[in-house]
């Protein structure tokens, strides 16, 4: 069970958004690199970070200081926002990011996920981010008509890695993770699902460590990270007895 500690891109920052909106960003660290090392010398095993510029422009915006975090850091990298393209994939690939998720890309163009499964299996996630059960898509600026699960369910056996699912409802205002619509989406996909969107406290810890829980993957953490709501070494410790 892993607990992901997230850095979000806006203008090389480090911010933490209210429901996605960019312009409710709040600044939380100047420098992405200083950030990804306090998260390392805590104890993390795997950063996640949204290149929040880079979704609405649908191209990497943010790219340097996420170069400079996977040569800098020790810790294995996932990256979301602005990805469109399987030369966008492989460029990112190819400069050490360990998994590349897809989320407007995905449902825009599904054969390119597959595609880009085949070609790195392993490194492909997809992030699905829902507005009252609906699919949203461009920086979560558009909600679609597709249903989560009804996307989930177009990549079974396409090999994706994970799928990112987050309640933009729920994101960044820490009222605890929405876990009956990630346990409903989890139990209707073979794929690993990843929570996120307003883990709020130690509560949602415990939450993660009940067996009914142990479909998941793991969950995301911002701004309860931000904000020392997070016991991080009782954390770290009570999801690593998790079986």
């Amino acid at each position: 069970m892993i607990l992901f500690p997230a850095i979000d891109l806006k203008d090389g920052k480090c911010v933490r958004l209210q429901k996605g909106d960019m312009d409710k960003a709040t600044i939380f660290n100047d420098d992405p690199v200083d950030q990804a090392q306090q998260f390392h010398a805590q104890g993390f095993k795997y950063l996640h970070m949204v290149d929040l510029n880079g979704a609405f422009a649908g191209e990497s915006v943010n790219g340097d200081p996420v170069e400079k975090i996977i040569q800098q850091v020790d810790m294995p990298v996932q990256l979301g926002g602005g990805i469109r393209t399987l030369d966008h994939i492989k460029a990112w690939l190819d400069r050490g990011l360990s998994r590349v998720i897809l989320g407007t890309i995905a449902v825009r163009d599904p054969d390119l996920v597959y595609k880009a499964c085949e070609l790195y299996p392993g490194k492909i996630a997809v992030g699905i981010d829902a507005r009252g059960g609906k699919v949203a898509v461009e920086g979560w600026a558009e909600t679609s008509e597709l249903d989560v699960i009804e996307l989930a369910q177009k990549f079974e056996g396409a090999g994706v890695a994970a799928i990112i699912f987050t309640d933009i409802d729920r994101d960044g205002i820490l009222t605890g993770i929405n876990w009956d619509a990630t346990l409903e989406l989890a139990k209707a996909t073979t794929i690993p699902v990843i929570a996120s969107g307003g883990l709020a406290s130690m509560d949602d810890i415990e939450m993660m460590t009940e067996p009914e829980m142990q479909v998941l993957e793991g969950a995301i953490s911002g701004r309860a990270l931000y904000d020392g709501r997070i016991d991080v070494p009782a954390a770290l410790e009570k999801l690593a007895r998790v079986e």
